[in-house]
């Protein structure tokens, strides 16, 4: 416990903070409407979270090299154009017009990152220029069409639609999951241990696993009680999880995380920053790309109107209020998960009450300037300790 406390007055805060506001969101609208906490409306958010959650993902990783990306809501509906035109236009099958999209998604990111890294336009600039310029080339591929409709049974719609009824499904990924977090949790420890370093108690562990996995099997729980484990819900987790194994767990995790420490201390170090800033930006376009593809089989289309700037705003805000730094060099994938808990909980919450979304855009305002907040005490707690 002591060493946890001295943790946090490091400025090492970990999920704490967005847990806590998470709950006390839940409790809020659970008191407000008993519906709110249902397993329907549990499961829909559990959905809804997937497409702008794809695309928080990517932004995490801009912002663990101190950097922004201002086109990621654009490029997620240029994606969505081009698999739409590219299957119900041209008649390409969904697996090649989807490949295709994720392609152009990663065009647009290694676009930004040779203007950035190559030339030095800041990434601010390059990509809201992308910003403009790629929604007009959605405009251009999109046509005349302001919607384009593609099949509702096809296995991109079924992104969104698909759920595994069996109950082992839902409550086999929970205890997948504890033992993976507990496994995980043990080895690294072991090796801290084996170098002097200090590490967390095996009592610590364990509780961090036992709440793991409460919250685990209730999550599951919650899921059967509707229509099962969602397939999107599914991807998502395993995209998060894979992208942090590999910035937690790779030399080139590592070196994203050291650039965003410092640039100047990276290249000394013998990081290639160019290298890095390009590749970070593609997967931030990738990530887009595969977010508007969540988007669009949500509604089985694609339209002109997407990639507004409240997606753009979301997307940012959920890998802030998830724990995110904008100051660089601390963050997790999973930032951008809980961020878009808290998120689309407000948003479920304010839809069962019937308020306006003028509220809506207030309050998540307001969570966003609390955890900005946070992050800018957490930066100056690490800096007094030396750890910034």
């Amino acid at each position: 416990m002591e060493a946890y406390r001295r943790r946090l007055r490091g400025g090492d805060l970990g999920a704490v903070p967005v847990v806590l506001g998470l709950l006390v969101i839940w409790g809020v609208f659970q008191g407000l409407d008993e519906n709110f906490l249902s397993p329907r409306n549990l499961s829909n958010i559990s959905v809804d979270i997937v497409g702008t959650g794809m695309i928080a993902v990517g932004v995490v990783f801009v912002l663990l090299i101190g950097q922004i990306d201002l086109s990621v809501a654009v490029v997620s509906a240029l994606a969505a154009a081009v698999f739409a035109v590219l299957n119900v236009v041209h008649g390409v099958p969904e697996g090649p017009a989807v490949l295709l999209a994720l392609l152009c998604g990663a065009a647009t990111g290694a676009v930004h990152g040779f203007v950035f890294a190559r030339i030095g336009v800041p990434v601010f600039v390059v990509t809201l220029a992308g910003l403009l310029g790629w929604h007009g080339m959605m405009l251009a591929v999109m046509g005349r069409q302001g919607t384009i409709n593609f099949d509702d049974r096809g296995p991109v719609a079924r992104l969104s639609t698909f759920y595994f009824t069996d109950v082992a499904a839902a409550y086999g990924l929970a205890a997948l999951g504890t033992a993976v977090y507990l496994l995980t949790a043990y080895r690294t420890e072991q090796r801290r241990r084996a170098v002097g370093v200090p590490a967390r108690t095996y009592g610590e562990i364990a509780v961090r696993t036992a709440v793991l996995a409460v919250l685990a099997f209730a999550a599951a729980y919650a899921l059967n009680a509707f229509r099962g484990l969602p397939l999107a819900l599914l991807i998502f987790l395993v995209v998060v999880a894979g992208l942090d194994y590999v910035l937690r767990r790779t030399r080139y995790g590592r070196r994203v995380v050291a650039l965003g420490s410092g640039v100047e201390a990276a290249r000394r170090a013998g990081v290639n920053v160019a290298r890095v800033q390009i590749s970070v930006l593609m997967l931030s376009g990738t990530m887009a790309a595969a977010g508007g593809l969540f988007i669009a089989s949500r509604i089985a289309s694609a339209t002109q109107t997407a990639g507004s700037a409240n997606l753009l705003m979301n997307a940012i805000a959920a890998a802030v209020i998830g724990g995110t730094s904008l100051y660089g060099g601390h963050g997790s994938p999973w930032s951008a998960l809980l961020g878009m808990l808290v998120i689309q909980s407000i948003a479920s919450g304010m839809a069962l009450l019937g308020l306006a979304s003028a509220v809506q855009f207030m309050i998540t305002g307001g969570v966003l300037l609390v955890a900005v907040v946070v992050d800018t005490l957490a930066r100056r707690a690490r800096r007094m300790h030396g750890r910034a």
